[in-house]
């Protein structure tokens, strides 16, 4: 399935998508200007870019954690984000609630991995007619992502993206089975790989870690697999990030990684075409 979202094809067997920004909106000018230098490169490069960034973090582990700058303040940057530069937004909700409200901001909902099986959330977020990602579970096998889907089809809405992140190994680790996203793709919906997520280490001492030098490496596998966009969380100064410090990719290193992963997909889509 090819879902079109203000022009930017996904699936289909169409080149890859960029999904990609800071973890959180933090302060207006370092989301601003993170989302210039990332639609520079992605211009550059010819790749379709959607802008994401969490207007609230409402599933830190510890309760002295940053949650955000407040959501009417947060929404209305990534509104103009949208609007200044003219970008496709993509944000998180975490509630009922939330999906109208944030609906009136961003082109995209992503149902956050730990609620995918919140069939509340799931039919509020198809209610609104926006395309839905849903982050599979870190518990949960891909085979059974099909009943997430099942809940956001039942509201009449078939946009759906289907985002892989890991799965939990173990007490404080996670692991990527490529195969996963074959499974999901036989769903019949874009599938996307969170390169960043998945080098989370969840947990530990109160605050998430991670490994960030297995970025490139997954990024890479996930696309000669044949993933339709890859998910990467991005920023100017990750170690001093307000949210997944540790997992974060720096913004100077992108641009190298995209050209890598744009010379991996044009050859995986190239073969499958012929």
């Amino acid at each position: 399935m090819e879902i079109n979202i203000n022009g930017i094809k996904i699936g289909g067997g169409n080149p890859f998508v960029l999904i990609a920004g800071p973890c959180v909106i933090e302060n207006e000018v370092m989301i601003l200007d993170t989302a210039r230098e990332i639609k520079k490169i992605t211009a550059e490069l010819n790749i379709p870019f959607v802008f994401k960034s969490s207007y609230k973090k409402a599933n830190r582990t510890s309760g002295n954690s940053f949650v955000g700058i407040g959501d009417e303040k947060a929404l209305n940057i990534l509104g103009k984000v949208k609007e200044d530069l003219s970008l496709t937004i993509l944000t998180d909700i975490h509630s009922s609630l939330e999906a109208k409200k944030a609906s009136d901001y961003v082109d995209i909902l992503q149902i956050p991995a730990f609620l995918c099986r919140q069939s509340d959330l799931l039919h509020a977020a198809g209610e609104t007619g926006k395309v839905i990602n849903i982050k599979k579970g870190q518990f949960l096998a891909p085979e059974d992502m099909l009943y997430p889907v099942e809940k956001v089809l039942a509201t009449g809405n078939s946009k759906i993206l289907l985002t892989e992140r890991g799965s939990s190994f173990g007490y404080h680790n996670l692991v990527v089975d490529m195969r996963g996203l074959i499974i999901m793709k036989e769903f019949g919906y874009p599938v996307v790989m969170d390169a960043t997520h998945s080098v989370q280490l969840p947990g530990e001492g109160g605050i998430t870690g991670g490994q960030p030098k297995f970025i490139k490496p997954i990024a890479c596998a996930a696309t000669a697999v044949g993933i339709d966009a890859l998910f990467l969380e991005v920023h100017p100064d990750p170690k001093n990030a307000m949210s997944d410090a540790a997992s974060q990719l720096p913004l100077n290193e992108l641009k190298d990684l995209l050209v890598f992963i744009k010379k991996i997909d044009e050859v995986v889509k190239s073969h499958k075409s012929n």
